[in-house]
């Protein structure tokens, strides 16, 4: 495995800490302000599919701040997050926003605008497409940039207009 010089890893730190947000503020449930059983299924398989691409992020940041990163780990974590993007679609039904009632932190606008939200969603799996070829090259310093990419052009991207801002 190759190191990665301190030069390489202090450049790389703008696009750890954008990686670090992708699975921040993950949206969770709070069964106290929707009961499960008024709830869509959809809503809890979203909000786990999401905490799980954190997860799969925080693999690789992870991996990422080491010496020597285990780019298996990183191909494995890469290919999870372009899995669950793809499951993205189905997981969000008309009627399932906070403005249904519901505790979730997706808002109406992904309904109101389908067309909007379809691209922010292939958007965000084109990114991750990407980061799977920077992980399947082997070499850590490609990978950094990709975290970027997905960071901006798919979290933020679909998080600034269609998911509550809790900042």
């Amino acid at each position: 495995m190759k190191r990665i010089s301190k030069a390489r890893l202090i450049a790389a730190t703008p696009l750890i800490a954008l990686l670090a947000a992708c699975g921040a503020g993950l949206e969770e449930s709070d069964e106290s302000t929707s009961p499960v059983s008024d709830a869509p299924p959809e809503i809890a398989e979203r909000q786990d599919n999401f905490e799980a691409i954190g997860d799969s992020f925080k693999v690789i940041r992870e991996q990422l701040e080491t010496d020597a990163p285990d780019m298996a780990a990183i191909q494995t974590a890469a290919g999870d997050i372009n899995t669950r993007l793809q499951r993205v679609p189905d997981l969000f039904p008309e009627g399932t926003s906070m403005e249904a009632g519901f505790d979730t932190e997706a808002l109406a606008v992904i309904w109101e605008d389908p067309d909007g939200f379809a691209e922010a969603t292939q958007n965000a799996i084109a990114a991750s497409e990407e980061m799977i070829a920077a992980a399947a090259s082997g070499d850590p310093a490609a990978v950094g940039p990709q975290v970027g990419n997905i960071g901006l052009n798919g979290c933020k991207a679909c998080h600034d207009k269609f998911r509550v801002d809790d900042d």
